[in-house]
Protein backbone atom coordinates (compact mmCIF):
# COMPACT_ATOMS: atom_id res chain seq x y z
CA UNK A 1 0.00 0.00 0.00
CA UNK A 2 1.42 3.38 -1.03
CA UNK A 3 1.97 5.93 1.73
CA UNK A 4 2.04 9.65 1.16
CA UNK A 5 4.43 11.11 3.73
CA UNK A 6 5.00 14.85 3.97
CA UNK A 7 7.17 16.75 6.42
CA UNK A 8 6.87 19.80 8.62
CA UNK A 9 10.20 21.64 8.91
CA UNK A 10 10.31 20.69 12.61
CA UNK A 11 10.77 17.03 11.58
CA UNK A 12 14.40 17.78 10.74
CA UNK A 13 15.24 19.72 13.94
CA UNK A 14 17.27 16.81 15.38
CA UNK A 15 19.22 16.05 12.20
CA UNK A 16 17.23 13.06 10.99
CA UNK A 17 17.07 12.96 7.20
CA UNK A 18 14.02 12.50 5.00
CA UNK A 19 15.45 9.21 3.73
CA UNK A 20 15.84 7.90 7.27
CA UNK A 21 12.28 8.88 8.17
CA UNK A 22 10.88 7.24 5.06
CA UNK A 23 12.86 4.07 5.85
CA UNK A 24 11.53 4.09 9.43
CA UNK A 25 7.98 4.03 8.02
CA UNK A 26 8.96 0.89 6.09
CA UNK A 27 10.69 -0.81 9.04
CA UNK A 28 8.57 0.25 11.99
CA UNK A 29 8.25 -2.07 14.98
CA UNK A 30 5.77 0.04 16.95
CA UNK A 31 2.94 2.39 16.01
CA UNK A 32 0.26 3.71 18.31
CA UNK A 33 -2.07 6.70 18.59
CA UNK A 34 -1.01 9.26 21.18
CA UNK A 35 -3.51 9.16 24.00
CA UNK A 36 -5.62 12.32 24.23
CA UNK A 37 -4.35 13.67 20.90
CA UNK A 38 -6.62 13.44 17.87
CA UNK A 39 -4.89 12.18 14.70
CA UNK A 40 -1.40 12.13 16.30
CA UNK A 41 0.70 8.96 16.31
CA UNK A 42 4.00 7.63 17.62
CA UNK A 43 6.01 5.39 15.33
CA UNK A 44 9.27 3.66 16.20
CA UNK A 45 11.27 2.37 13.28
CA UNK A 46 14.84 2.15 12.07
CA UNK A 47 16.98 4.56 10.10
CA UNK A 48 19.10 3.41 7.17
CA UNK A 49 21.97 2.54 9.55
CA UNK A 50 19.70 0.35 11.72
CA UNK A 51 19.36 2.81 14.61
CA UNK A 52 15.90 3.18 16.20
CA UNK A 53 14.05 6.45 15.62
CA UNK A 54 11.02 7.92 17.32
CA UNK A 55 8.70 9.69 14.94
CA UNK A 56 5.56 11.69 15.66
CA UNK A 57 3.12 12.33 12.85
CA UNK A 58 -0.40 13.47 12.06
CA UNK A 59 -2.77 11.45 9.93
CA UNK A 60 -3.97 13.92 7.30
CA UNK A 61 -5.95 11.57 5.06
CA UNK A 62 -6.19 7.97 3.98
CA UNK A 63 -2.58 6.70 3.80
CA UNK A 64 -1.35 10.31 4.14
CA UNK A 65 0.83 11.43 7.00
CA UNK A 66 2.68 14.59 8.03
CA UNK A 67 5.77 14.03 10.17
CA UNK A 68 6.47 16.82 12.66
CA UNK A 69 9.08 15.19 14.94
CA UNK A 70 11.90 12.71 14.40
CA UNK A 71 14.91 11.90 16.55
CA UNK A 72 17.05 9.09 17.93
CA UNK A 73 14.73 6.91 19.99
CA UNK A 74 14.88 7.64 23.72
CA UNK A 75 15.36 4.80 26.20
CA UNK A 76 11.85 5.07 27.66
CA UNK A 77 10.28 4.65 24.22
CA UNK A 78 12.62 1.81 23.32
CA UNK A 79 11.33 0.02 26.41
CA UNK A 80 7.71 0.56 25.32
CA UNK A 81 8.52 -0.96 21.92
CA UNK A 82 10.61 -3.76 23.49
CA UNK A 83 13.75 -2.92 21.51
Amino acid sequence: MEQNVSFHKSAFKHGVTESDIRWAFQTFVFEEPIEGEEDKYLLIGYDLAGNPLEILFNEVGENSYCVFHAMKCRKQLREIANI
